[in-house]
């Protein structure tokens, strides 16, 4: 969320920043300084009303004390009417306010200068691309066929007990999931994120501090009896952690990993390109999640960027990295870089991570704060990435590591599974 006094200070500036989006804010940005001037015009005369009720109850006291009782009682219907328009003055002040949050929870983040215009990802930006694609046999086969041939992914039998997009692993499929798992947790804890394990369902708060609500609420599981949501990636129960929280400087760095199935309804998703793997109701994800001083969010950006790509680098995997276009940037994120393995079998990229810096546009959400050294408490700046989504990584594996004799397991995958080959 943006602050509200930026967006007063520096209206014109946020207009022409999110133009990038595609978007024209002037419309609503304008609306939203109407709304907080009419609200502080009602904070006003709120203030006034009640320090003249308080000035009149102590003029009763004294009256009250000298034996004026008739003079007394005169002011305190003075001071009844005042209560009267204090509350009716409260009241509209909270609905104001209601509709001011509102309004400011419309406007997503400022992108980074760095972010290229264009309206999807079509217009997204290769940067980097490493590793070699492997040559296959003409016979080569898509993932979701390997899973069958050798009985390591039923997605027919996850439609008869859930439904699509819901798969089941077995075997060494499931055994290969969770070395994917340990693996990746061990990476990032020897590069020194805390490991943390977390509730799988978050309340409407939680929801509202990372962005995902009111944005993304229809690609959330709702549980409507106790209004609690199934989590859609670790980062929000993550990130929630310092939710109105005033973190002290010397804990800076801070930064987390967890291992969580994660839950998105994906509506609208159907075609040749969402099968198998590739798109998924629930699966598994390894998050990153930082907390920075704002000066050096960037810095922690390019330092998990380099994390993923040393992850990629040892499973030996082909893979890409974009900078996103404004058009196709996540709404709280001020830039993204998405990872893309190639599946040589299907031959096309999978987006497999995306690495972003949010600023202190989920901070202002969350009000967490931290101590400068004056003293004055601002807004710390967060980020997180997926190290990694396992889906589209265990697809890549499948089809870029399968050979005649089977499919082969990564090296470096080898003492995490107990078994080199999937034959």
């Amino acid at each position: 969320m943006l602050q509200l006094h930026k967006i007063r200070e520096d209206k014109s500036i946020i207009v022409n920043a999110l133009k990038k989006r595609n978007i024209d804010a002037e419309p609503l940005l304008s609306a939203i300084i109407d709304l907080d001037e009419k609200r502080r015009a009602i904070q006003t005369e709120l203030d006034a009303t009640l320090a003249k009720s308080n000035k009149l109850s102590k003029e009763i006291g004294v009256l009250f004390k000298t034996g004026k009782a008739k003079e007394a009682t005169l002011l305190k219907e003075q001071t009844t009417d005042l209560k009267e328009a204090s509350k009716q003055l409260g009241e509209l002040l909270n609905t104001t306010a209601a509709k001011l949050q509102e309004l400011l929870y419309q406007i997503p983040n400022i992108p980074h200068e760095s972010v290229p215009a264009g309206n999807s990802d079509d217009d997204n930006v290769e940067i980097f691309k490493e590793g070699d694609i492997p040559k296959l046999n003409e016979d080569a086969l898509p993932h979701w066929e390997l899973a069958k041939k050798y009985d390591i992914i039923d997605f027919e039998l996850g439609v008869k007990v859930t439904g699509a997009g819901f798969p089941i692993y077995k075997g060494k499929g499931a055994r290969l999931q969770r070395a994917l798992i340990s693996y990746f947790l061990d990476k990032n804890t020897e590069a020194g994120y805390t490991e943390v394990q977390l509730p799988l369902m978050v309340n409407e708060a939680s929801g509202y501090g990372t962005g995902q609500l009111p944005d993304k609420e229809g690609q959330m599981y709702h549980v409507q009896n106790d209004d609690l949501y199934l989590i859609p990636t670790a980062e929000v129960p993550i990130t929630n952690l310092h939710r109105n929280d005033i973190v002290s400087q010397e804990s800076f760095p801070i930064k987390y990993t967890g291992y969580t199935p994660c839950f998105r309804r994906e509506a609208g998703s159907y075609g040749a390109h969402v099968r198998g793997l590739n798109r998924l109701h629930q699966f598994d994800k390894v998050e990153l999640v930082r907390i920075e001083r704002p000066e050096n969010s960037y810095q922690a950006l390019d330092e998990m960027t380099e994390h993923v790509k040393n992850i990629l680098r040892e499973l030996k995997l082909p893979y890409r990295i974009l900078r996103l276009c404004g058009g196709d940037l996540g709404f709280t994120a001020a830039l993204t870089f998405d990872f893309e393995v190639f599946s040589t079998a299907q031959d096309r990229w999978l987006e497999i991570s995306s690495v972003s810096n949010f600023e202190a546009f989920q901070a202002n959400r969350l009000k967490l704060r931290y101590k400068d050294e004056d003293g004055k408490s601002q807004l710390a700046h967060t980020l997180n990435g997926s190290s990694l989504a396992l889906p589209r990584v265990l697809a890549g594996i499948l089809e870029n590591y399968q050979t005649k004799e089977g499919i082969k397991i990564p090296e470096i995958l080898v003492p995490y599974c107990g078994f080199s080959i999937i034959n």
